[in-house]
């Protein structure tokens, strides 16, 4: 019998990246200058290598003989595992900035204390990761920044932005029954304790920013356990349609 824990604690680290890569894929050619869509593709696609990691890792640890692709591509919404504020659409460039700057700093954190795991592949992926998501971080920050100190229109865009997107930063924090069990066994993190540092760099670049940080509140959750938006369903039906279509298809 497979680690179910372990299994599960792996999908939620891989459908994340996976979801926000497509998500992020989507404005593969309408980026607002070239150097940005060229930028964004690229974390796409390192988000994408993260995901085919955890995803690799889940299927082995599931032995029971799927793959990166099938979990990828043959899985219903209800059995995706990724927070709710990876689905969000992207909406205009401030929302895509909010959502990425959010996900960034919790994502960079989080590889930061998963790199001490007792799981030796944990571990090994996130050392790597961590390096190309500090680039991320780095990105999204300064890109807060740029629009929330430019322009009047801007700085109305980012803080809209900021403040719809907050309510889905709580469950990145939430721990349940198997972040308990992953954290126990050393092989998770403490989500708990992400929670000090995440605020601390959020609310020092939205200060740079001249930005107002939202106040707490009432937070959406329920993506860890494969309850949903309507978001993720439209996702999987572009992302999934070709496997779908002809199964077990290959080029």
């Amino acid at each position: 019998m497979h680690d179910q824990a372990r299994f599960e604690y792996l999908l939620r680290l891989g459908d994340n990246c996976l979801i926000l890569s497509q998500r992020l894929s989507e404005w593969c050619g309408h980026g607002p200058v070239l150097e940005e869509d060229i930028a964004l593709t690229n974390v796409a696609l390192d988000l994408l290598g993260h995901a085919r990691f955890w995803l690799t890792c889940a299927a082995e640890v599931e032995n029971a003989g799927r793959d990166e692709d099938q979990l990828a591509y043959l899985r219903d919404a209800g059995e995706f595992r990724n927070v709710l504020l990876v689905e969000q659409p992207n909406g205009d460039y401030a929302q895509t900035t909010a959502r990425q700057f959010y996900f960034d700093t919790w994502h960079y954190f989080l590889l930061r204390e998963l790199k001490n795991s007792s799981d030796s592949r944990v571990a090994e992926i996130a050392e790597k990761a961590v390096k190309e998501v500090t680039y991320h971080l780095e990105r999204s920050s300064a890109w807060v920044i740029r629009l929330g100190d430019g322009t009047e229109e801007s700085h109305g865009r980012m803080q809209r932005s900021i403040d719809d997107l907050w309510v889905y930063t709580g469950e990145l924090f939430e721990p349940d029954a198997i972040d308990v069990e992953m954290r126990e066994r050393d092989i998770g993190a403490d989500l708990e304790s992400l929670r000090a540092p995440w605020l601390e760099h959020v609310q020092k670049t939205l200060s740079e920013a001249t930005l107002d940080a939202p106040s707490a509140g009432w937070m959406q959750r329920g993506g860890k356990r494969g309850v949903h938006t309507e978001n993720l369903g439209y996702i999987l039906a572009e992302m999934q349609f070709l496997q779908r279509a002809y199964p077990g298809a290959q080029w």
